[in-house]
């Protein structure tokens, strides 16, 4: 029987979504609602989050369209246990499930595939090049563990339809690396930029949406500010994180 860690409950889209997250160690911070935002999911979609964590995502993409049916994949089954939870005080219990499983060997329903959206909020650094947190969670949510980057891409491009979209937020150091995996598997990518303030040279996160099957080809979107220079969100940012816009990628 999996154990319920201590959980806080936290209000994302102003309010409007519940989401129990740990007490302690991993919490889930903007990617997650960032990168839904991205997602063209329109009323009757299937769509797959691969590391769904607490699912932040899941349940802010439901929230955001009606009528979807939601499915999220964990390695970690506490916070698949929080992220039940929440959907169920959602009322979302019967259409955004999650599940635990290795996406290096996914349970039968979600290796069949056929999904019209595949989103995911990889682990940002690769084994080896920090310390990790002592906390396991934590550390199995932000260090690559035997899933590379290249096999979550894989993954979610095995999973989703021909014609259907792949979206990825990652850190901006890894963004080419990304784009490459993304273009091989997909074929037309989208990517997304987004900086903390607008003087930043480089941007720290980027979104990669790629669309399955489409001619290659390689799109660079303007990049999202998310701060103003005295550190609060821009208007577009606060309308997005508030769940009042969406990010809509210009792609092929």
């Amino acid at each position: 029987m999996t154990i319920v860690p201590e959980c806080d409950e936290t209000r994302l889209l102003d309010g409007r979504v519940i989401c129990y997250q740990p007490r302690r160690g991993y919490r889930s911070a903007i990617d997650p609602i960032l990168m839904q935002a991205a997602v063209p999911a329109r009323a009757g979609a299937r769509v797959l989050e691969l590391g769904c964590g607490a699912g932040a995502a899941a349940l802010c993409l439901a929230h955001r369209v009606a009528g979807l049916s939601v499915m999220g994949l964990d390695i970690q089954e506490p916070l698949v246990a929080l992220a039940r939870k929440s959907a169920a005080a959602n009322g979302m219990a019967a259409d955004v499930r999650f599940m635990a499983g290795d996406l290096l060997a996914p349970p039968e329903e979600i290796a069949r595939g056929g999904f019209d959206h595949v989103m995911a909020n990889p682990p940002f650094q690769k084994a080896g090049t920090s310390r990790p947190s002592p906390d396991p969670i934590k550390a199995l949510a932000t260090v690559e563990g035997r899933a590379e980057l290249t096999d979550w891409v894989q993954a979610a491009v095995r999973s989703v339809r021909d014609g259907g979209t792949v979206t990825f937020i990652h850190h901006g150091g890894r963004g080419d690396e990304l784009i490459a995996l993304m273009s091989a598997c997909c074929g037309a990518v989208v990517a997304q930029p987004i900086k903390a303030k607008a003087a930043d040279a480089r941007p720290g996160r980027l979104i990669v949406q790629g669309t399955r099957q489409r001619d290659r080809r390689i799109d660079t979107c303007d990049p999202l500010i998310l701060h103003e220079p005295a550190g609060n969100f821009t208007a577009g940012t606060d309308r997005i994180l508030r769940g009042y816009a969406d990010i809509a990628l210009i792609g092929p």
